[in-house]
């Protein structure tokens, strides 16, 4: 949520956010500041007829010592309807603030000024590349590569469940939903702690947060009013499963007070997301690439405000790393504002190579949020010199997101004769060198 005050003194620069972000239109800017001269005007009102009947009630006493006991009476009766007036206010006043603060809910974050203005995903910028794509030649000679789907049918053998079950998942839970069988099941397991054992090293905490969320939790970092069309509910208890590790991390400090020398706290959370992924369909959604349920390692920062953009270099390095230990091929995106997102004020995207797909594949996104989660979720930071608590600034990345980090490592370490090599990092992970077929 961004700083009421910036809204008022900057009416132009948020409707500008706006257009960028291909946001919501300029009437939502028009309507925040429409209620917050009507919600003022009434506190102004109500404060003025309080002082108005605080006066009237000292003049009764005086009036009363010297026997003027019907005037007395007459101001009396003024100062009853003058509370009575006052409460009216006060209640109009509420129910301004609540429109007030829900409105606010609805205005997007502030793109960094560093961050190209862009109007479709083709305007992102591409501000690195690393690694070989896979070339797939053996003893001299081409082979032709297969998608990751088709290499986990090839490998599974004569067994009852395929290694990864596309077909037995949606039979009990619906499309999205995979089985992991056997290896497959591993080496899933053995990403989670390989991703967790490199952010200790890199000096992340690690959190098991839980997996469902309550509505304040989802306003807390932007997820609602601006994403619970995505999210799975459970409304008989109020809770969303989480879509991301995000959430119930960034909110465990909700309404909490931090110390200045807390900071930065730097968390690692490995949690199943889910997704309804609604509206997702066509070539580029098949396999693993798009799931409903899927694990994700996610790294969450708290950050002084004055060092959040070195933070977040700091953290896109550390994600990165990850990265080149699985000897994945990847590209660094610079985001464009209208593929921003509704909360981030800068975002990298990293992209791993498929290589017998021919495109590349989002594995993380890396974001600072500046104080807008933090607003929304009132964590805030005591200065140590003294002063008002301020908000602290929020940020994350994923760490990674295993779907299509697996897919990649499939396709770009396939052999001639049809085995997976497993990326030497992550051998000691999943406990063998070699996917094959049994």
């Amino acid at each position: 949520m961004l700083d009421p005050q910036f809204v008022r003194d900057h009416p132009d620069r948020v409707r500008e956010a706006l257009r960028t972000k291909a946001i919501g239109d300029a009437s939502l800017v028009d309507r925040v500041l429409d209620l917050d001269a009507r919600r003022r005007a009434v506190v102004t009102e109500a404060q003025a007829a309080q002082a108005a009947a605080n006066a009237a009630s000292k003049q009764i006493g005086a009036l009363m010592q010297r026997g003027e006991r019907e005037a007395a009476e007459a101001l009396r009766d003024g100062v009853t309807r003058g509370k009575a007036h006052v409460k009216t206010l006060d209640d109009e006043a509420k129910t301004l603030d609540a429109e007030f603060a829900r409105a606010l809910l609805d205005i997007p974050n502030i793109p960094h000024e560093s961050v190209p203005v862009g109007a479709t995903e083709d305007d992102n910028l591409s501000v690195f590349e690393w690694g070989e794509r896979p070339a797939y030649i053996a003893e001299g000679e081409a082979f032709a590569p297969l998608m990751h789907w088709e290499i986990a049918a090839r490998l599974a053998g004569a067994g009852p469940l395929a290694l990864v079950d596309f077909e037995r998942g949606a039979k009990v839970a619906g499309a999205g939903f995979p089985f992991y069988v056997g290896p497959m099941a591993r080496l899933q397991r053995g990403l989670v702690a390989f991703f967790l054992d490199r952010a200790a090293d890199a000096g992340y905490v690690e959190v098991q947060p839980p997996i469902v969320v309550n509505e304040a939790s989802g306003i807390g970092t932007g997820q609602i009013p601006d994403k619970e069309g995505q999210m799975y509910a459970a409304p008989l208890d109020g809770l969303f499963l989480v879509p991301t590790a995000e959430v119930p991390v960034t909110n465990a400090l909700r309404d909490d007070v931090l110390a200045e020398t807390d900071l930065p706290l730097r968390l690692a959370a490995y949690t199943p997301c889910f997704r309804r992924e609604a509206g997702s369909y066509g070539a580029h959604v098949r396999g693993l690439n798009r799931l409903h349920q899927f694990d994700k390692v996610e790294l969450v920062q708290f950050v002084h405000p004055d060092r959040s953009y070195d933070a977040l270099e700091a953290l896109r390095e550390d994600v990165e790393r990850l990265i080149q230990a699985l000897d994945l091929p990847y590209r660094r995106l610079l985001m464009c504002t209208a593929d921003l997102g509704f909360t981030q004020a800068k975002k990298y995207d990293l992209e791993v190579w498929s290589g017998a797909q021919q495109r590349w594949l989002e594995v993380s996104s890396v974001s600072n949020f500046e104080a807008f989660q933090a607003r929304r979720a009132n964590v805030r930071y005591r200065p140590t010199e003294g002063g008002k608590p301020a908000f602290v600034h929020t940020l994350n990345g994923s760490g990674l997101a295993l779907p299509r980090i697996v897919a990649a490592i499939l396709e770009n370490h396939q052999q001639a004769d049809g085995s997976v090599l497993m990326p030497e990092a992550l051998r000691p992970y999943v406990g063998f060198d070699r996917l094959a077929a049994p």
